[in-house]
């Protein structure tokens, strides 16, 4: 077998920007001092001193920037999913940087769902309703409403959401005293019912007033005797009608309720466009730095393992040894994802929702405890 020839790291490193792939912190003093040391740190951890390290400088200086890189990406991502309702809609502006910055809660996509909550009901909201009115024709039970008078104006194209249908009903004094007092009553002869002279006499007068009350106030609370059913924006009145009367009714126009696409330009929508950049090295604490250290180690057991594995055994003097590529591979793809699942869940417990949780149990167990304490005994 030939000699096979493997560059050896020296066991020192000097930096200069442009010595990563990307270059995002070159020019950070802080990156450029910490870039060195830890390539060190890394080499001594891998054995340096009593066995050869097959790496570069490069090698090391390449995983100090993907940790950092995979450190601000974790940090930004739960910086997304902690706050993404109180981000959505907001500027994408290109001068706009939200990482490593405190994003202030709002209650804006709250207000905005409420009103979409409150367009169907009238309660609220951003849509137009509009008023229109027919007189319906005794026999006939369906009506064209793209023929009647319309407050948006008649179109052949526009379709209708039917919202409030009205109709003139029975004054509460006609319901109450009955027919002899104020003629026939509008519902009677169509579904049959009989309102009889009320019996009022050798009562006060505040008793009658009560009683025109109840009436109105059981119209408010209970819904017409009549229905509809609105089909390509033909009105059908169940049951039919069997003497003219007039139908006031409030709608929208189905082209003007939708809010989709159209005014989100520039506005963050989803996790790809929110304004995050590369995170500041400089601003990084001790915590996170340790964790960054701990990662660059774990990629360069990766490299060093892809290095050491495209040989199976090397010679020496009188034989050949076995390279440790497998147990490298190994480690490092553990030690990462162990790294990763320990930040989340660490991120998950600082969450805003699982501190508001906590305060939540911290004060139900103060009041178990207060609750075994006597309550002070005041004497005049």
């Amino acid at each position: 077998m030939s000699d096979i020839y493997l560059p050896i790291w020296p066991g020192s490193s000097s930096f200069f920007p442009g010595d990563t792939p990307y270059g995002y912190y070159d020019n950070d003093a802080q990156f450029q001092i910490d870039i060195e040391a830890t390539a060190e740190w890394c080499g001594r951890r891998l054995g340096y001193g009593l066995s050869d390290v097959e790496l570069q400088d490069k090698h090391f200086f390449a995983a100090f920037e993907d940790a950092v890189n995979e450190y601000g990406n974790i940090l930004n991502t739960y910086s997304a999913r902690d706050n993404m309702m109180s981000l959505l809609g907001q500027s994408t502006g290109s001068n706009i940087n939200l990482s490593q910055t405190y994003i202030q809660p709002d209650m804006r996509q709250i207000f905005e769902l409420s009103k979409e909550y409150g367009n169907p009901i009238g309660s609220g909201g951003n849509k137009n309703w509009y008023s229109g009115s027919f007189n319906t024709f005794a026999n006939q039970q369906v009506y064209d409403l793209r023929t009647v008078d319309l407050e948006s104006g008649s179109s052949s194209t526009d379709t209708f959401t039917l919202r409030k249908l009205l109709h003139h009903r029975t004054p509460a004094s006609l319901r109450f005293y009955g027919e002899a007092y104020g003629g026939s009553m509008f519902p009677q002869a169509q579904f049959g019912w009989a309102y009889g002279m009320s019996s009022y006499l050798m009562m006060p007068l505040n008793y009658d007033v009560y009683n025109i009350q109840a009436v109105e106030f059981n119209d408010e609370i209970r819904r017409s005797d009549y229905s509809f059913q609105l089909t390509n924006n033909r009105l059908r009145i169940f049951p039919v009608p069997r003497e003219e009367f007039k139908i006031h009714f409030l709608y929208t126009l189905d082209d003007e309720n939708s809010t989709m696409a159209g005014n989100g330009k520039d506005k963050i929508s989803d996790l790809s466009n929110i304004p995050f950049s590369n995170i500041t090295y400089s601003k990084i604490n001790a915590i996170g730095k340790q964790w960054i250290r701990k990662y660059c180690l774990a990629i360069c057991k990766e490299i060093l393992g892809y290095i050491r594995g495209k040989y199976a055994t090397i010679p020496i003097a009188d034989g050949e040894t076995t390279l440790n590529a497998q147990d490298l591979l190994t480690a490092g793809k553990e030690e990462k994802d162990a790294l990763i699942t320990d930040l989340n869940e660490t991120l998950d417990k600082l969450s805003r929702q699982s501190q508001l949780e906590r305060k939540v149990a911290e004060a139900q167990s103060l009041n178990d405890q207060l609750q075994w304490f006597p309550l002070k005994i005041y004497t005049k």
